[in-house]
């Protein structure tokens, strides 16, 4: 039997995104994201939960994210799960994070009683989707 290893998260940016180049010049970045969930306690109050999660952003994705995001920013974001370990003054330490595959922007715009929302999206290799010139993706 085959494993999946497939995360959607659809949060907030918690911080401004910090792009830096490896080595072999390409680009990355690690983003914050909080990710809010609203529930009813057992007294049948409505509380919310906010979920923190560090994304690792590579190539294309980092750059327009860099350039496009900021902190507060509304995005979607496609990965797997990786952990991260290390060792700090002898103490083993480990992190898990989401390395995104795909992300895209969302921006809501305001109308009388209205709202619409636009995106763009990004995939690993950093290419928007094509645009048929009427905001409407082709689907192939």
């Amino acid at each position: 039997m085959g494993s999946m290893n497939r995360v959607f998260l659809m949060g907030n940016l918690t911080r401004d995104v910090e792009l830096r180049y490896t080595p072999s010049q390409t680009a990355v970045a690690d983003i914050g994201v909080a990710v809010n969930e609203k529930r009813k306690d057992n007294a049948g109050n409505l509380v919310e939960d906010t979920t923190f999660v560090e994304v690792t952003l590579w190539g294309r994705t980092a750059e327009v994210a860099a350039e496009y995001l900021k902190k507060g920013s509304p995005v979607l974001i496609e990965g797997k799960l990786k952990l991260d370990t290390w060792e700090a003054e002898g103490v083993k330490r480990s992190k898990l994070k989401v390395v995104c595959t795909q992300m895209q922007m969302i921006s809501a715009g305001s109308g009388k009683g209205k709202s619409s929302a636009s995106s763009q999206s990004t995939t690993d290799t950093g290419e928007p989707p094509v645009d048929n010139g009427n905001g409407e993706d082709i689907p192939f």
